[in-house]
């Protein structure tokens, strides 16, 4: 089938995802390939000093976001979507959406942004002998439960914003288990809430007196392949607000941004991982065993299918670069040369290849805001250079460069040389890696791993939905769900991967034991910023 026949034919399978600063969705065929997409912008609010979205925008949002997709379809195919084979909803992980019985959201919904459940946190992590963050639900619940707010008497419902819109158009109490490992620990081999961790919980709150215990309020989890309802009446009406989506569609479990980035590099395999650098990083690591104890600046969630995954968070990445860049357009506009993003972009970074391994001394922090990894609260941008380092525009940008993954490979040598973590096969998707080969080596040289990247890796979290979504429906063969991603998804396409040198290598860690010493400059300049 050409993709119209396969949209009028209710063939096609639907992804949607909530990002921070967008919600998409991408329509693809029976081949997996993307055919049609819409997308809608969104910003968070910051309501009581907290940062929310509403359940207006939500919605609003949601919408907006099928809508811009049916005019695609109609301008790209001249037909209706009428029904689909299979849905897909993902979001943004962790964070706080608490609902009374008559599913009346009781606060705002507090976002992983928020960073108020400290002494939840630390006092969890305590408890459960396991690295709990600030931003997920169990920290944000417990937070609540100390600040002794009125309204947690009368939580029936807790969930993620995947779970929450899933369940609005369902009816299904549901979330996938990557999600779920996000809200509190899961075991990877009940694939499911860890009990000892909610019987302690349980146990902690019980002077309270509630009337409800963890695992009455919490979701049921479901891992990939499952199926986790049909789409209702009411739901395909509050996502098609035309009124042409028909109903009873299959939907898959929700999942969380992890997830699906993990489904869309084809990085669920033990031993694999991936990493996405943008204005953020993250790497996302699926091990073969528990690590040896926990780390504080570890995560461990589950892939979809719910092997155990370490997560090393950085919160900034490229920003300080772009800000770089940005000044080097505004000397070109100086010299009155026309200036092409992309050209200026790719000539900057193919300079840092011909820069020293090490950077000849030069050091970037690139902290815009806070990195919890390296203990900062907060951030200023930093360039720090001695009077004898060898100062020019090759080692300033591999510095620049260096410092945007710094703190990512500061976390990842503890799984590769605390642990001694095995991996085959480390998949980089993101801005950091647009310009052909350059940020490949510099991560190659950070990690010491060959770092693959792939075309299909822009298509980001909505197509990993849609790919989950795919799976439930269309796995003929029943194989687990990295077999699956590998033999028909991926067929086989690793992508182009760059090995590490031993010079880069070299260069690297030279550069981050500098990076480590000069620490008190960043601190310092913190410390002084009014």
């Amino acid at each position: 089938m050409n993709a119209k026949q396969t949209i009028e034919a209710g063939k096609a399978i639907l992804g949607i995802e909530f990002g921070s600063t967008r919600i998409k969705a991408v329509l693809i065929d029976e081949q997996n390939k993307p055919i049609a997409q819409g997308a809608h912008e969104w910003e968070n609010q910051l309501v009581d000093g907290l940062w929310t979205y509403s359940t207006e925008a939500i919605w609003y949002g949601l919408q907006d976001c099928y809508a811009e997709l049916r005019k695609d379809v109609m301008a790209q195919y001249d037909c209706e979507i009428e029904s689909l084979a299979a849905i897909g909803f993902s979001a943004m992980m962790h964070g706080y959406m608490a609902f009374n019985q008559d599913q009346q959201i009781l606060v705002p919904f507090r976002t992983w942004r928020n960073t108020n459940t400290g002494k939840a946190a630390a006092q969890l992590s305590e408890l459960f002998n396991y690295n709990i963050p600030l931003r997920w639900s169990i920290s944000h619940l417990y937070e609540a439960i100390l600040d002794n707010e009125e309204h947690v008497g009368d939580i029936k419902f807790l969930t993620t914003l995947a779970g929450y819109v899933h369940w609005q158009v369902t009816g299904q109490f549901v979330l996938g288990v990557g999600d779920a490992s996000g809200m509190i620990p899961v075991d990877p081999a009940t694939k499911t809430y860890d009990a000892g961790m909610v019987s302690k919980f349980n146990e902690l709150i019980a002077p309270k007196g509630f009337s409800w215990q963890l695992l009455d309020i919490l979701p049921k989890v479901l891992v990939a392949g499952e199926n986790a309802g049909f789409l209702t009446p009411e739901g395909a009406k509050r996502l098609d607000v035309s009124g042409h989506l028909k109903a009873g569609i299959p939907v898959c479990p929700p999942e969380g941004d992890a997830g699906t980035g993990m489904v869309a590099t084809n990085a669920v395999k033990q031993r694999t991982g991936n990493v996405s650098a943008g204005t953020s990083s993250f790497s996302m690591i699926v091990l073969e065993k528990p690590l040896s104890k926990p780390y504080e600046m570890i995560d461990m969630v589950t892939t979809p299918d719910g092997s155990l995954v370490a997560m090393v968070h950085c919160n900034n990445c490229t920003s300080d670069i772009n800000a770089w860049v940005g000044l080097f357009k505004e000397y070109q506009q100086l010299l009155g040369v026309p200036v092409d993003m992309n050209e200026l972009y790719g000539k900057l970074f193919n300079k840092a290849l011909e820069g020293d391994a090490d950077c000849g001394g030069l050091m970037a922090y690139n902290y815009v805001s806070g990195e919890p990894v390296t203990g900062f609260a907060d951030g200023r941008p930093l360039f720090v250079r001695s009077a004898n380092d060898k100062f020019n525009l090759a080692n300033f940008m591999r510095a620049h460069l260096f410092g945007a993954i710094g703190v990512l490979k500061i976390g990842n040598d503890i799984l590769l040389k605390e642990e001694q973590v095995q991996i085959d096969r480390i998949t980089g998707h993101g801005g950091y890696f647009k310009t052909p080969g350059v940020g490949q080596r510099m991560l190659a040289a950070a990690l010491n791993s060959p770092i693959s990247v792939m075309e299909t890796a822009g298509e980001g979290g909505a197509w990993g939905i849609a790919l989950l979504a795919a799976f439930m429906v269309g796995n003929k063969q029943q194989q687990s769900l990295a077999d699956y991603l590998e033999q028909v998804v991926f067929a086989g396409n690793k992508g182009v991967s760059i090995a590490p040198t031993a010079e880069d290598v070299a260069g690297f860690e030279r550069y981050i034991e500098n990076y480590k010493r000069c620490m008190p400059i960043e601190q310092a300049a913190v410390a002084s910023k009014q």
